[in-house]
């Protein structure tokens, strides 16, 4: 993925994660494709759930059915046991297994899920959502919102109605100066993240190139959610762990085979990088892959991100450390949150924040 933002909606993973909004499909929809999980055909499982086929549909059409949902949810409201689930896109395979958990985990609850699938579309998420809040079968919705100045009108539909509503990001970014009745909003510490990245390389410098290095950071793309406040306490971070490192330039990594070649082109103007940072996952294993092509060794690189194959090479001493988003963890909150705010949704919703850990080869 090609920011700390959308690897965290998108994982969430984070994704994840990032990264959920369960919708109660409709007869006669809008003719988007969503998957729809009835309770009895989850797994409990938030990290691994899947749903069956039996409880997956979508026409070569691209239409979406469903169950109503169960009435009666908890606490005594009478709202639906259906959650909607409306990420920016069911493509990326973040979230598409993020998607899958939270069908796991909201089924071993007893609850109906379908998730919608935008395609990144602002129009499409805001016709999507508007059709099922209108139709009396959301009980309660997730919204990994593509713009979010576009969802003013959903979210004031879902107050009306008293239904409970989770979006990505801050108050600010949706323009309010706080909490909001019946809103729970759900963002990543970029300031956090960034300062963990630098402080790692910092100490990876420090205990193998005896605090000297030619530093490469891999940022993401311009214009990406929490980009400048997270480079900026990554830079502040390496700089106060390691004083005499040196970042020699900055690459723009927006996938990673243009990462691995973007890198690969800056190890030839400076063949003595010894140390990457990385905003994105992506930008982590296109620079192993850049190094390993030119047979040179890297050792000292650290990530923002945690995916599985990160993770993996962590474990393995080739990625000194991971600032890894923790997208179960984060949907399991955010899921529990919907749920307890069905039993007074005029009242404020928390602000939540994505957890993060740094993961090391000791654990």
């Amino acid at each position: 993925m090609s920011s700390p933002r959308r690897r965290s909606v998108r994982a969430l993973a984070l994704a994840a994660t990032g990264a959920i909004t369960l919708v109660l499909a409709a007869c006669g929809s809008s003719g988007d494709a969503a998957t729809t999980t009835t309770p009895a055909a989850a797994t409990s499982s938030p990290a691994a759930a899947t749903s069956s086929p039996a409880a997956t549909t979508a026409s070569a059409a691209g239409s979406e059915t469903g169950g109503s949902g169960g009435s009666g949810g908890s606490g005594g409201s009478t709202l639906p046991k259906t959650l909607v689930f409306s990420p920016l896109s069911l493509q990326p395979p973040a979230l598409k297994g993020l998607s899958e958990g939270v069908q796991g985990y909201a089924g071993s609850k007893g609850w109906q899920v379908i998730v919608q699938d935008p395609n990144f579309d602002p129009t499409k998420q805001q016709q999507q959502l508007t059709e099922v809040i209108d139709s009396g079968r959301a009980g309660a919705a997730w919204i990994i919102a593509v713009a979010p100045a576009s969802m003013g009108g959903i979210l004031t539909s879902a107050q009306s109605k008293g239904i409970p509503v989770l979006v990505n990001g801050k108050p600010t970014e949706w323009g309010f100066s706080g909490p909001q009745p019946g809103i729970s909003f759900d963002y990543i510490d970029y300031t956090a993240g960034g300062t963990a990245l630098g402080e790692q390389l910092g100490k990876c410098i420090t205990q193998k190139l005896g605090g000297n290095a030619e530093v490469l950071f891999a940022v993401s793309s311009p214009g990406q959610a929490g980009k400048d406040e997270f480079e900026a306490a990554a830079n502040a971070a390496l700089t106060k762990a390691a004083p005499n490192a040196k970042v020699v330039q900055t690459v723009v990594v927006k996938d990673r085979p243009s990462g691995q070649t973007d890198i690969g082109n800056a190890l030839q103007g400076h063949p003595n990088l010894n140390a990457i940072m990385s905003s994105t996952d992506e930008g982590a294993l296109g620079a192993l892959g850049a190094f390993d092509a030119a047979g040179k060794q890297l050792p000292c690189l650290t990530d923002f991100g945690g995916n599985d194959e990160v993770l993996a090479k962590v474990k393995a001493g080739t990625i000194f450390a991971s600032v890894a988003l923790q997208f179960a963890a984060d949907m399991t909150q955010s899921f529990d949150t919907l749920v307890a705010m069905q039993a007074d949704p005029k009242k404020e919703g928390p602000v939540l924040v994505v957890p993060q850990k740094v993961v090391t080869a000791a654990g």
